[in-house]
């Protein structure tokens, strides 16, 4: 979803909780992200990887000028003969300290594996975020998490483009205004024009 469609979906949703809800969440990782700057680890299910938002977050991270927003995907079936940036398997969880913060993104609660490998990361100090139902034990466990209910008016794949859109935006300085939406425009067009980036 390119900038122009996320402007248009927050004019439909103008007036509704989702821009709020979208934006304190986006502000609390990239606040996480950024201060910490212990670096950010992004993990799914193993049915459902984030993909997807990992990829706007990098890019996310290069058009605000925020490398700390890049995050680290962390795969469960990673294997070594994968490119680097999906290399990553769960064993970097369980390095993960004090600084960093991990994003889990959920379209159902987690099974006990991954919420015990959540629970050591927290312990361990780092920050935990969590995108999925709302309910259950990883939402206890979250410093921070935003429910995206199953059957609601949005859907998870929507809130993310969402939140990432909004975590780019709030990492540049205001006062930029009207054209902060022009650079991004401007930035989207030459992207469009460059060659291919390397397949997620």
């Amino acid at each position: 979803m390119d900038a122009v469609r996320v402007a248009l979906l927050r004019e439909v949703l103008a007036g509704t909780e989702w821009l709020g809800a979208t934006r304190r969440f986006a502000g609390a990782l990239r606040a996480s992200a950024v201060a910490h700057g212990g670096g950010l680890l992004l993990v799914g299910t193993p049915e459902y990887e984030p993909w997807h938002l990992a990829a706007h977050l990098v890019d996310e991270a290069a058009w605000s000028g925020t490398p700390e927003l890049a995050p680290t995907l962390v795969r469960h079936a990673a294997r070594a003969s994968d490119p680097a940036h999906l290399a990553v398997g769960l064993g970097r969880l369980a390095a993960a300290r004090h600084g960093e913060t991990l994003l889990v993104v959920s379209p159902d609660e987690p099974g006990a594996p991954l919420l015990e490998r959540v629970h050591d990361v927290r312990r361990a100090g780092a920050t935990v975020l969590a995108l999925g139902t709302g309910e259950g034990e990883l939402t206890t466990m979250a410093h921070e998490a935003l429910a995206v209910p199953q059957g609601g008016e949005l859907d998870l794949d929507t809130v993310q483009h969402l939140v990432s859109a909004a975590a780019g935006e709030n990492a540049v300085p205001s006062g930029r205004g009207r054209g902060r939406f022009r650079d991004r425009l401007s930035r989207l067009a030459e992207s469009l024009t460059a060659p291919p980036p390397p397949r997620w």
